[in-house]
């Protein structure tokens, strides 16, 4: 008998029921790596951007470590998900550009409506209106979600590496990807490139943890061409300081939140987290196969409620809204299944306080393979989809689509729910409309008109 199935039959398997989910320990160690690696990169990007409010950047970096290690753990112990839980890129952005910087908030407010947020969604997940939003989601528009979030992270993986760029006159346009980029020292779009082969080629073998091992390879290749720099000392893998939420930590202002004329900034944070983590959740729990055939998810009311806590709390250390992280589809790829992945997640940001420096040494084009082939994984979804029925098929295609070309979950979500309702009710089909449907719809409506002013 092998030494991993004594473990199996031990403490761990009983408690997040790990053989009755068809995984391993194994599996979900390496799953939970996977998912650490790429997430990581939050730990950096996120400081960056609430630097730009005002918050004391050091301070930031902690936030945003500890806001992931409590709401992860809290996801895998309590909700048995295989899911990250960090300060979620876009929120991120609101939360500085347009709360801070074009209404003119202090920093202390926009925290301080960020807990107001979370209250919101506690109240709504206590009283089973989001369980209820979720389970009146068409089995259509479900699947298109899915679908939605794999075309997503793969846009994510194809602009971090730098296969798709900026283009004024297009938008988006392909990058270079020629052996030529190496002499301008610009080897990223190649060495993705590289990098989705060799780990399609382990994944076709079989091999476990193919896509950690692609990532690897690829940073090694990296630092052997240039792109990003090996390890110098020390103090370039293992961080002498560890960052401290002095600065932040109970800072927020919930007086000046409550003022008047914050309530579009409170509203659109609660529509955006809200949908933005159910898109995701729906996503990543189909894909885990913890989505029943009837549509209902097991655990749904814990995931949703580790989700308004992780938002006060994230909100109390000092950073934006958490939200449940579509990366976590690389370790559901790899076989993750139960709350263990999460809890190794959250065990990894705890160790990435010292290793900061260490974390960092893994550029963006190294994670981008794994993100482009989880997103070609997640298409398999399409499949379920009723094209037949125009009325399904448009609302379905909107909410595939919107996702990437927005950046936003939340609006492809928002897309997919408003045109299924307006065709339905135009269609004369208004009996296949539930109240649930046509109540956030209107929600979704009214949100895009308080955006506009």
């Amino acid at each position: 008998m092998s030494k991993n199935s004594l473990v199996a039959k031990g403490p761990l398997e009983k408690f997040f029921k790990i053989r009755e989910k068809n995984s391993t320990v194994k599996t979900e160690l390496i799953a939970g790596l996977t998912t650490f690696v790429a997430v990581a990169y939050i730990i950096f990007v996120n400081p960056n951007i609430l630097a730009e409010s005002g918050i004391p950047k050091e301070a930031a970096i902690a936030a945003t470590i500890w806001s992931a290690v409590f709401s992860t753990a809290l996801m895998g112990v309590w909700a048995n998900y295989p899911v990250a839980v960090a300060p979620g890129m876009g929120l991120n952005a609101f939360f500085t550009y347009t709360a801070v910087m074009t209404f003119g908030l202090t920093w202390q407010a926009a925290l301080g409506a960020v807990f107001i947020s979370g209250v919101v969604f506690l109240i709504l997940t206590m009283g089973g209106i989001r369980q209820a939003i979720i389970k009146s989601v068409p089995m259509n528009l479900k699947s298109a979600i899915g679908v939605g979030i794999g075309a997503f992270i793969a846009f994510i993986g194809l602009q971090g590496s730098g296969i798709v760029v900026a283009n004024p006159a297009t938008l988006v346009s392909a990058g270079a990807i020629a052996g030529l980029d190496f002499e301008f020292g610009r080897p990223a779009p190649l060495l993705t490139c590289v990098g989705v082969i060799v780990t399609g080629v382990l994944m076709c073998r079989g091999v476990k943890g193919a896509m950690l091992l692609g990532i690897l390879f690829t940073t090694l290749l990296g630092m052997v061409f240039g792109a990003c720099p090996p390890p110098a000392g020390l103090g370039s893998v293992i961080s002498t300081e560890i960052p401290s939420l002095s600065a932040t930590f109970m800072q927020l202002d919930l007086r000046s939140a409550l003022k008047f004329g914050v309530f579009s900034i409170i509203f659109t944070f609660t529509i955006v987290e809200l949908f933005d983590n159910m898109g995701t959740l729906i996503g990543l729990t189909k894909k885990a196969g913890l989505m029943k055939e009837d549509g209902s998810i097991e655990n749904l009311d814990r995931a949703l409620t580790t989700d308004a806590i992780g938002t006060m709390s994230s909100a109390v250390l000092g950073t934006s809204t958490v939200t449940s992280y579509v990366e976590s589809a690389a370790g559901v790829a790899e076989g993750g299944r139960t709350g263990l992945t999460a809890l190794v997640v959250a065990l990894l940001f705890i160790v990435a306080l010292l290793f900061s420096p260490l974390i960092g040494l893994v550029p963006a084009f190294a994670t981008a393979p794994a993100l482009i082939i989880v997103g070609a994984l997640m298409m398999s979804e399409v499949v379920h989809i009723n094209f037949d029925d125009i009325t399904d098929a448009i609302p379905a295609f909107l909410t595939i689509i919107m996702m990437p070309l927005t950046y936003s979950i939340a609006n492809g979500f928002a897309f997919g729910f408003v045109s299924y309702t307006l065709l339905k009710l135009c269609s004369g089909r208004f009996r296949e409309i539930s109240p649930v449907m046509a109540v956030v719809s209107a929600a979704f409506i009214l949100n895009f008109v308080l955006r506009l002013h």
